[in-house]
């Protein structure tokens, strides 16, 4: 069993299993790519309002430069992750319906994704706690509340404005800190590691003992992990751009995504989980 003891977090007949949570382009209306706001910066090469589409994207809702996104200067694209929801809106809640060839659904669908986005992240984060043995006392109430939020997702496409997003966010990120504190308790430490939000920008953290940390939130922008211990570290929110995970143990991380992974630095020894790839721009 993982150091966290965490059973596998398995497919469900109702789409909430991690599969479902990953994005699937080839069932998406380029969603990603028209209703986000670009601003020109280090991750995009340049300014584009929400509701316009990229100009890099294709007739067929795909990407014309996306093995190159990186070259080109559109790294921030590699680390976007919708989590499904493109899917889920495009082929679900629009019903195959894009915003092509219907233009009058154009507007909704752009202002619907994003909140699907954020339903079908916390989704992702309450699967994981899900399969998380030690947080088994709070199990019953982590299931209803995946429950719950999978409904939300499913809602009518008009509901969607009326819905209270960022309400139901604080509800379920106090049950995820609640989860995290049952796992984390497991972790062997000599100190209480409090670091949420903490500004570690360029922080020289090589080879440091972060298992069991409290990382919520906290900005590792360029940090140097390189050969850091990670596990049981509680990494929702963390922002990882350009810090260096070269030989770092994240195994058993606590809600760590792929957007950061994507969006950090690393080699051949970083271990990663199996629910993890490992980017093709990292290091051999």
């Amino acid at each position: 069993m993982p150091d966290n003891d965490r059973a596998p977090a398995p497919d469900r007949a109702d789409g909430t299993g991690l599969s479902a949570l990953r994005a699937d382009c080839g069932n998406c209306f380029g969603l990603c790519c028209v209703a986000l706001t670009l601003t020109r910066s280090a991750d995009f090469a340049v300014n584009k309002a929400a509701g316009t589409p990229c100009g890099n994207l294709q007739d067929d809702f795909r990407c014309g430069i996306h093995t190159r996104l990186r070259t080109e200067g559109f790294a921030g694209c590699t680390v976007y992750d919708c989590f499904g929801a493109g899917q889920k809106v495009s082929q679900e809640i629009f019903g195959g319906r894009d915003w092509r060839t219907e233009p009058e659904s154009a507007r909704q669908m752009f202002e619907v994704f994003p909140v699907v986005r954020q339903l079908h992240e916390l989704l992702r984060y309450l699967t994981e706690a899900a399969s998380m043995a030690p947080a088994r006392p709070l199990h019953a109430e982590i299931r209803r509340t995946l429950e719950a939020t999978d409904r939300l997702t499913r809602l009518d496409a008009d509901a969607f404005a009326d819905l209270d997003v960022a309400a139901h966010r604080d509800e379920v990120a106090a049950l995820l800190a609640r989860t995290s504190e049952l796992v984390r308790a497991t972790a062997p430490r000599k100190k209480k590691r409090d670091h949420r939000g903490a500004d570690l920008i360029g922080a020289r953290l090589k080879g440091a003992d972060l298992r069991g940390a409290d990382l919520r939130g906290a900005y590792l922008i360029a940090a140097d992990l390189a050969g850091a211990d990670l596990r049981l570290a509680d990494l929702i929110g963390a922002d990882f751009r350009d810090a260096d995970l070269s030989g770092a143990d994240v195994t058993g991380a606590l809600f760590l995504t792929q957007a950061q992974v994507n969006a950090a630095r690393g080699n051949g020894a970083t271990r990663l989980s199996p629910t993890l790839d490992r980017p093709a721009h990292w290091e051999k």
